[in-house]
């Protein structure tokens, strides 16, 4: 009998997610912009650069939270922009205060100001200090199978591997580091940066991933609000070959309608 897969809820820190697409806030025209392209990529989860956002630091500046407001959005709070682990710290814990003692953030400690590439020393120190402080820590890194279990053995809700560099859009460089961190994985791992286009968003669904957080793809687009949508179909397309179960690659035909069989 072929065993069927039934699919499940995303569940990260305890709460289920319907969208396994997660969206950025950045870079979009205005506030308007965000809120549409936001509606129409499915998001329930929506990550928020506390170091370049208003979330109500500045009351005199529009505030992003009137537009995603946090009884219809988890707000996911990251530290991008910090190059240690006591910067990452301190902006997650400003995070926390703003928003009446929220604990879910994304952290990310970056190495290098061209490449945008995780320092994953300084990650793992602030990783350390975050969870002790009771914080839910959804944690990006690089695509290193060993280090994704370091970060779920340490107690990260979630661990979340590059595709490529930041804002890049060369979509998965390596399938097979994202595939074995994925078949060792028990907690969610959620594709992060490097995804161009609706088939990187796909690809990364095939392989398993449990999710996909981006921002410069939908954002930077020609009409960020139809690329929102067609990111959401396309994780929904990813999702469904996955639990479908692809048929193997091979070197030769094999014909849809066998010889075997026929009448004459």
């Amino acid at each position: 009998m072929v065993e069927v897969k039934q699919d499940r809820p995303l569940v990260i820190a305890g709460r289920e997610y319907r969208s396994r697409l997660l969206t950025g806030t950045g870079k979009y025209a205005d506030l308007e912009q965000t809120r549409a392209a936001t509606e129409e990529a499915g998001a329930e989860i929506v990550t928020v650069a506390i170091r370049r956002s208003n979330i109500g630091q500045d009351p005199d500046e529009p505030n992003l939270i009137d537009v995603l407001p946090p009884d219809r959005y988890t707000i996911l709070p990251n530290t991008a922009g910090c190059f240690n682990a006591e910067d990452a710290v301190r902006t997650c814990r400003l995070a926390r205060e703003l928003l009446d003692d929220h604990r879910l953030v994304k952290l990310e400690v970056l190495g290098d100001e061209r490449t945008l590439y995780p320092d994953v020393v300084e990650t793992i120190r602030a990783a350390e200090t975050l969870i002790d402080e009771g914080f839910e820590v959804m944690v990006y890194t690089n695509d290193d199978p060993v280090l994704a279990r370091r970060f779920e053995e340490m107690g990260c809700v979630a661990v979340m591997p590059l595709a490529a560099p930041i804002g890049s859009g060369l979509g998965i460089q390596n399938h097979w580091n994202i595939l074995e961190i994925v078949e060792n994985a028990s907690v969610p791992i959620l594709v992060d940066a490097g995804v161009g286009t609706a088939s990187d968003a796909a690809i990364a669904m095939e392989l398993g991933c449990d999710g996909v957080l981006m921002n410069t793809a939908i954002a930077g687009a020609r009409d960020p609000v139809r690329m929102a949508r067609a990111m959401r179909l396309a994780i929904e397309a990813g999702r469904e070959a996955w639990l479908a179960g692809r048929i193997p690659k091979k070197r030769f035909a094999s014909a849809s309608s066998p010889i075997e069989g026929t009448f004459f």
